[in-house]
Parts: C-alpha cells; sequence; structure tokens
C-alpha cells in the first residue's frame, strides 16, 4: 500500500511508514454499524495481507470514540459481520493493534479498545458498559475481556452498573494502559510508533487468565436477585462474567448465550422502548419551530416548588430572580436553594465553584416589579385559581413584551389563567414535578392561544434543564395527575373493600414500583389531594361511589404524611411503620358504608390497579391530552416511579393485548359499572387486533 489514505468509507486506512492509522469517520457518535463493520474487518485483513505495518492504531474522528451500537439498526435483522465477530478479527491480528479512545467510548466502543492489543485514552474521556441500562448485557466480549484486563469486581461494578467510568480510574484499574493528552490523530501515530520502539506493550486477552473471584460473583448474584427481582439481565450478567474462567472462546459464548437469553425478555423490550421514547417525546413540530432566547428566568414562589425550580434553573447556568411576598418565606427559600446545592456538590453533580457560580447568579426580591427584564417567569404559588389569576393580571403590566408567562399549575385551567392577561398567547404551563430539581419530567401545557414559539421555548427550556419535555393539552390534572385522579380511586376503593394500604403499597412494590401509591401520598402530602376532592366536590357525579373518606378523615386529624411525621405511616421512629390509627378509621368507614372486607391477592391488586391506570391512560390519547401513547408512558416513567423495565403504562397494555384488557373491565363492571367503562379506543383496538404501538407509529 502506498502512504496516504486507501478508502473513501467511513473507514479508512493511512499507511505512515512502518505504521498504519485505521480511522472511523461515521458521525455523529462513530456508531458501530454495518458500513463500520465491514470496513474494520476489510482494514484488519488486508493490513494483515500485506505485511508492511508493524503496527496498528485505531482512531475515531469526529468528537468521540465508538460510542455504542448504531440505533439506526435497532429492530432490524443484523447484517454480518455480527461486532463480536469484528472484535475477534482484530484480537486475531498478527500485527498488534492499539486503541486510542477519547469522548464516551460506550458499549461497543469500550469493547473495541478490550480486543485489541494495548488500549489508550486521552485524558478527560470517559467508558462504559451501559447495556444493562437497556435490558442487556454487554454482548461483544466485554464480559470476558474486562475481567481478565482490570479483575472481576471491577467487571461487575462496570457491567452492572452501567455508568460511565473516567478514564483515570479504569487505568488504575488495568483496562486502559496509557492516558495521555493530545489530538486523536497525533496521539493514535504517537502510540502506534511506540508499540514498534517496545514502549508500549501489548496484552492479548485471549492469552490473560483471568483471577477468578468466587466471593465477588456471589455477592453480585445474590444483590441482582435482591436489588432487581424483576429483571433477568443483571444475574445473567453475573453468570457471563463468571465463565471468564474458561479459555477465551468459550467464555465468548456463555456470553452470547446469556445474551440471547436476555434479548428474548419482555423486560428488554419495555427498556428499549423507554430508551428510544426518551429521545422521540420531542421530535415534534412543536417542539422544533422558533423559541425565544432565555437567559434570566423569574421565579414566584420560594416554597419547596419554587426553590426546587430555581435550582434547577441555577445548575443550568441561568440567571434567577426569586420573588416572595415575606423575607421570612424569601429567606427559606434561598436557604432551600443553597441546601439543594450543596447537596448537588455532595453527589458529585457540580463542584464547588459551580455552586457559588449560581449562587452569585441568583437575586432574591419581595416585590413582582423585579420582573420587569426577565425573559420567562414561572409561577409557583399555591394552587388556587384566584391568587393564580391575581399574579398573571399584575404580571401583564409588568413583564417586558415578549416575556414568557408560564404556571406551574398541577391541575388548574391555563386558558383562564391566560385569560387574566392581555397577551394569552405568551402564556403556557409548566408543570414541574417534585422535587423540581431532581425529577426529569415536564409538562409543557399547550393554552389555546399558546403561540408556537411559546411553545417551542417550553421544549428549549426542557433540553436546558436536561429534562424530558412532554407536550399536554389542556385538562383538569393534564396528562399525569388526571390519570393519577383516575387510578387512585382505584387504589381508594381497593382499601374499602378489604385491602390494607400495606399490602396495596407491597402489590405494586413487587410489581416494581418504588414505592406504593400509599407511601408516595405521604411524601407528597395527603393536604394536596384533600384539596383537591374539596375543590372538586361540587363536580362530583351522583352516581361515582367516593373513595375519600379514608383519606378525608385522615386529614381532618391534621396527619398529612411525612411533613407531620404521620399519615398512612409513622416516621418518628426511623423507617415507617403502618399507622394503626388509619387501621381503626379504615374499619369504621367500611362499617358506615355497610362493606363487608374481602381478601385480594397482590396480584388482583395489581391487575385492577393497573388496568385503572390504563383505562384512563387510553382515553387521555383518544381526546388528544396526550399525542401519543409513548408521551403517556413517558410521562409515568419520568414523573411517577413508574417500573422502567415495563416501559410505561401503554406498553405495558400491549403485552397484554387489548383484548384482555377489555375483558378485564367488563368483568370488574359487573361489580360497579360507573367507575368501570370501556373507552372506545380500547374496544376498536380489541376487534382490529391493534396496539399502542401501532399508534405510536401512524
Amino acid at each position: 500500500m502506498a502512504d496516504g489514505a486507501v478508502s473513501e468509507n467511513v473507514v479508512t486506512t493511512e499507511i505512515l511508514g512502518d505504521v498504519a492509522l485505521v480511522c472511523i469517520d461515521n458521525p455523529p457518535v462513530n456508531a458501530s454499524g454495518h458500513a463500520v463493520r465491514v470496513g474494520l474487518v476489510e482494514a484488519i485483513e488486508a493490513l494483515n495481507a500485506a505485511g508492511e505495518a508493524k503496527a496498528i492504531a485505531i482512531w475515531c474522528a469526529g468528537r468521540t470514540f465508538m460510542a455504542g451500537a448504531d440505533i439506526r439498526e435497532f429492530g432490524k435483522p443484523s447484517k454480518p459481520p455480527a461486532l463480536p465477530d469484528v472484535f475477534n478479527v482484530i484480537e486475531g491480528s498478527a500485527i498488534p493493534v492499539v486503541a486510542v479512545m477519547h469522548g464516551t467510548a460506550l458499549g461497543g466502543g469500550f469493547e473495541l479498545g478490550l480486543c485489541c492489543h494495548a488500549r489508550v485514552a486521552i485524558a478527560g474521556s470517559k467508558v462504559g458498559l451501559p447495556e444493562v441500562l437497556i435490558g442487556l448485557l454487554p454482548g461483544a466480549g466485554g464480559t470476558q475481556r474486562l475481567p481478565r484486563l482490570a479483575g472481576i469486581p471491577f467487571a461487575l461494578d462496570m457491567s452492572l452498573s452501567g455508568r460511565q467510568v473516567p478514564v483515570e480510574e479504569a487505568a488504575q484499574a488495568g483496562a486502559i494502559d496509557r492516558v495521555v493528552t493530545g489530538e486523536p490523530r497525533e496521539v493514535a501515530l504517537e502510540m502506534a510508533r511506540a508499540v514498534v520502539a517496545g514502549d508500549l506493550p501489548t496484552r492479548r486477552t485471549d492469552q490473560i487468565e483471568a483471577a477468578y473471584d468466587a466471593e465477588a460473583l456471589a455477592e453480585a448474584k445474590a444483590a441482582a436477585q435482591a436489588k432487581t427481582p424483576n429483571l433477568v439481565n443483571p444475574g445473567k450478567c453475573v453468570d457471563a462474567i463468571a465463565a471468564c474462567n474458561l479459555p477465551l472462546p468459550e467464555g465468548l459464548k456463555v456470553e452470547r448465550q446469556c445474551f440471547l437469553d436476555c434479548m428474548e425478555t419482555p423486560q428488554r423490550a419495555g427498556l428499549i422502548h423507554a430508551f428510544f421514547g426518551e429521545r422521540a417525546v420531542s421530535n415534534i413540530p412543536e417542539a422544533k419551530g422558533p423559541s425565544r432566547e432565555v437567559q434570566t428566568v423569574g421565579v414566584i414562589g420560594g416554597g419547596t416548588m419554587g426553590s426546587g425550580i430555581a435550582t434547577a434553573c441555577l445548575s443550568a447556568g441561568l440567571n434567577v430572580v426569586l420573588v416572595e411576598v415575606a423575607q421570612e418565606g424569601l429567606d427559606r427559600g434561598v436557604a432551600t436553594i443553597g441546601k439543594n446545592l450543596d447537596g448537588a456538590v455532595k453527589r458529585g453533580k457540580m463542584s464547588a465553584e459551580k455552586k457559588d457560580a449560581a449562587l452569585a447568579r441568583l437575586t432574591p426580591e419581595l416585590d413582582l416589579d423585579a420582573l420587569a427584564e426577565v425573559d420567562l417567569v414561572i409561577e409557583a404559588v399555591f394552587e388556587k385559581m384566584e391568587v393564580k389569576r391575581e399574579i398573571f393580571g399584575k404580571l401583564d403590566g409588568i413583564c417586558k413584551p415578549g416575556a414568557v408567562l408560564a404556571s406551574n399549575t398541577s391541575y388548574l385551567d391555563i386558558n383562564e389563567i391566560a385569560a387574566a392577561t392581555s397577551r394569552p398567547s405568551d402564556v403556557l404551563g409548566l408543570h414541574f414535578f417534585s422535587p423540581a430539581h431532581v425529577m426529569r419530567l415536564l409538562e409543557i401545557v399547550q393554552g389555546d392561544k399558546t403561540a408556537p414559539e411559546v411553545l417551542a421555548t417550553g421544549f428549549a427550556l426542557a433540553k436546558t434543564l436536561k429534562k424530558v419535555g412532554v407536550l399536554a393539552q389542556v385538562c383538569d390534572g393534564f396528562i399525569g395527575n388526571r390519570i393519577l385522579a383516575h387510578y387512585g380511586l382505584c387504589s381508594g376503593y381497593l382499601v374499602l373493600d378489604g385491602a390494607s394500604p400495606q399490602q396495596v403499597d407491597r402489590a405494586l412494590e413487587d410489581f416494581g414500583f418504588a414505592m406504593g401509591p400509599y407511601k408516595v401520598s405521604d411524601l407528597a402530602g395527603l393536604d394536596i389531594g384533600w384539596m383537591t376532592r374539596k375543590r372538586k366536590a361540587g363536580d362530583r357525579d351522583p352516581a361515582e361511589r367516593y373513595a375519600g373518606d379514608i383519606p378525608d378523615r385522615i386529614c381532618e386529624q391534621g396527619w398529612f404524611g411525612r411533613k407531620t411525621g404521620k399519615g398512612y405511616y409513622l416516621y418518628d421512629a426511623g423507617a415507617p411503620v403502618p399507622n394503626p390509627e388509619v387501621a381503626e378509621i379504615i374499619e369504621a368507614v367500611r362499617a358506615e358504608k355497610g362493606i363487608t372486607p374481602r381478601d385480594f391477592t397482590d396480584q388482583e391488586i395489581v391487575d385492577r390497579y393497573m388496568t385503572a391506570m390504563i383505562v384512563e391512560a387510553a382515553r387521555v390519547v383518544e381526546d388528544g391530552t396526550a399525542k401519543r401513547p409513548l408521551d403517556v408512558d413517558m410521562v409515568f416513567l419520568f414523573g411517577y416511579g413508574f417500573p422502567r423495565f415495563r416501559g410505561g403504562p401503554l406498553h405495558y397494555a400491549d403485552t397484554l393485548g387489548a383484548a384482555e384488557i377489555v375483558a378485564r373491565i367488563e368483568r370488574y363492571a359487573e361489580e360497579d359499572p360507573h367507575y368501570w367503562q370501556v373507552p372506545d379506543i380500547l374496544r376498536r383496538m380489541a376487534a382490529e387486533g391493534t396496539s399502542f404501538a401501532d399508534l405510536n407509529k401512524a
């Protein structure tokens, strides 16, 4: 071969004296698509056949090393060569191969590095094996080569956590041979020459015997079973790593079988749906139009929500003007923001210097007039329409033309709030979830007169804050809280009819929720639901079976959950324990209503609760409150603790099938025909044999 590039494909080879540089250039993240796989095999085989080079360096153009699989190929038949076969070719090269990693080498990208004979990384880069996060395990040699290089405990940590590991840490463990500085191509040339000169030792993982650690493997297997009992892939990942004591070809066969076992699970399908849904949720015209510039955000209210919103904005580099009506409340809000930022520093999410810079961008004020020049205002005050309308009426005369006026309301009508201004086109809902600086969901609520660029500004803000923005239309509770209000009735009926709050919580936690509904209610504050029930009391259908007597009586005692130390559970003795007085209230209410309690199995609880959730979620899609089923799924994954491996309520509905859901509803309707009614969309899907996934594609 002559000096210079020999291919115009995504993989090119450059001969420079006695070394060869193989470059992957497949923007935007150099994913391991079919052309890359073919190109790597052709390059390595051609170089070995020519026999001119004494060392090969693989590097990547652009901002990152290979960052994993090509998502454009997900769900399509795989074209040979498969990635494991590509890496076997590279490892089998008679000419030593060095990988030069930069940016993020994730999944197959890191496995590419592992199969090479030397691994070099540019300082500040990260490596990772994130397959566990989508229901899989490293399937291109990661479970076999990494433990041989860095030991079983490190391989278990990387493979089971999915975390991105700084290359400096990986080098300490032995997974990377050298950390350097410089530009990728120049480093690749230098390292290839170092291999030739003997200054960079090479190691083939097929010639390394792993230091077997039976104790670490047993502990990891037990932890996987305890922490993720609903997931197959963590245990399978441990099984694959345990095979690293076999010769490499045999270990790779075990890894492949474990990988294929994971591919067939519903958990993998749910996690893949979540992965793509997170990216697709903002792929709508409303999010792509021109938006207004936002540098300074006004936040009205220094309570839990307001301080959390302010924290999120400050952490994202925005300026914040925080307004409260009294000095005491303002001081408390500023202190909460400081505490939130301190927490970010302790968790390693922010440096002390960035925290100080964030606080310097905070301007506390006691007068709404201080919002005259902000680009966007987020009102986060008490959930009462008259209060919000009064504030927006004042903002109308204070804020500059073009400022976006947003309400953080959880339920209330954005159109009615907007009508308090002379510029309803500038008004929208931005419904944050508590704690607002942690929770990733942001419901972006479109009023009847919200301008397109204002809506696009909401999505741009979500991106700035690193949140998942979901479009919702106006209704009581929007997407999430509207559905919650419906299936919340179901949990109330379950307790009225014989289940205990603790059994309901346990059944749903076993299903995969991090917390059951009664623990969640205690955490959020029982007074919130109480206030909503009182607000809607006049609109209650006389035919509705009221499920609020029990929580109403709990609230009448002044027990609002965690914040008062007492709710469905007691919180003054460490871990929460059931409140025995709640059991007395439940018994009294049942007696007054003439209800003879009956037993429910945990599965019956899950079936009723999930069916109720699906029913209202289907209606939300049917009437257009949510644009697509996947929007509902993302709301529940990122705002309501829905188990990610189940993909969301409507993805889960597809695993049951519309016909089964309709049959359940009709069976339950024999007890309560008012509550259990089949939505037209579900009946139509059952008749046609279609699914919510089909609607996502429409």
